[in-house]
């Protein structure tokens, strides 16, 4: 079977398995699971300009937030909630993409600092437009006319449909030529030039494609908690947490991120509830050695999947020798 149809059906799968999650009735597991979905588009969507192409962005929090206000504000003006998630996409995607023709001519840190100030950039706009966005007060959002279960279902099945979205996205854009080319910019940008690659159009689209899931997102999550202000939304925290779930699962793999989102929500839940005060210093210290000692993450060298590979090899050897041994 080909990889592609391999990884599409095991994509499948993952979302046949996270649909069962709502069945469990339990309050604390929806949301739990909520924000994993919420994570996995995150990194899904960071591994496309930053795995894949090796461009530093941090830029994720300003298309989070940039996606959460023309989705709230389209909301807060009477569109139905869909149309205005969609709408966050799109508006972010042309958002990234002008914008990228810009940065992308920058490179390492430059283009990572640069990325950065978008962020504060979108937030200081926001903030002064105090008729259209509420500005510092914050801007709420309408409800749903439906109960509290109900919603808490709906929001995981749409953040659920984005999350298969965004791997679906991911998975054809790896095994594609566009995702060939973006390996070839990762390894040597200038001999990817000589051989043909339109290497400006390529890290544009991976730039766009970074931003329209995480815009989608931000409109969801925008919906889900009925109420943003900049300070929230424009978070640091939704630019440096997807680059360390990449890196926990594995930087340019097509599922990596999605088992560094689940390592990473998993360690931020046990060390939360058990070293409230102490929280940020031992997670960023888990973190580092993470890093440190598996700089491929969890599927590549030194990490979970190689660790298994070598056991299993020595069992093989031990059986083999046994054998020969009675034979």
């Amino acid at each position: 079977m080909p990889r592609p149809t391999r990884s599409i059906l095991l994509a499948l799968g993952l979302a046949v398995a996270a649909a069962l999650v709502p069945l469990s009735g339990e309050a604390y597991l929806m949301r739990l699971g909520t924000f994993m979905l919420l994570y996995s588009i995150l990194a899904l969507s960071w591994n496309f300009i930053g795995g894949m192409t090796g461009y530093p962005s941090f830029a994720t929090s300003a298309f989070f937030g940039l996606g959460a206000y023309v989705g709230g504000v389209a909301q807060t003006a009477g569109w139905l909630p869909i149309l205005c998630w969609v709408l966050a996409g799109i508006g972010t995607f042309i958002f990234a993409f002008v914008l990228g023709f810009a940065l992308l001519r920058l490179r390492g840190h430059y283009f990572a600092i640069a990325t950065l100030g978008v962020a504060e950039v979108l937030r200081e706009l926001i903030n002064s437009a105090t008729e259209l966005t509420g500005g510092g007060m914050g801007l709420n959002l309408p409800m749903l006319k439906m109960n509290v279960a109900a919603a808490a279902n709906f929001y995981y099945y749409a953040m659920l449909i984005l999350a298969v979205l965004t791997l679906l996205a991911a998975i054809t854009v790896a095994y594609s030529r566009l995702g060939f080319g973006l390996r070839c910019i990762k390894q040597n940008e200038e001999a990817s030039d000589m051989i043909g690659v339109n290497t400006t159009l390529y890290k544009t689209i991976a730039f766009a494609l970074s931003a329209i899931f995480v815009g989608m997102a931000g409109a969801v999550y925008g919906s889900w908690v009925q109420y943003i202000e900049p300070p929230d939304v424009f978070e640091i925290g939704y630019a440096i947490k997807p680059i360390v779930m990449c890196l926990m699962g594995g930087v340019g793999s097509v599922f990596g991120p999605l088992i560094g989102a689940a390592a990473f929500l998993g360690l931020e839940e046990l060390v939360w509830r058990n070293y409230v005060s102490l929280h940020t210093g031992i997670l960023g210290l888990v973190i580092v050695l993470l890093v440190l000692f598996m700089p491929q993450g969890l599927l590549g060298k030194n990490g979970i999947r190689d660790r298994l590979k070598k056991s299993w090899g020595r069992i093989q050897g031990k059986r083999e020798g046994i054998n020969e041994s009675y034979s």
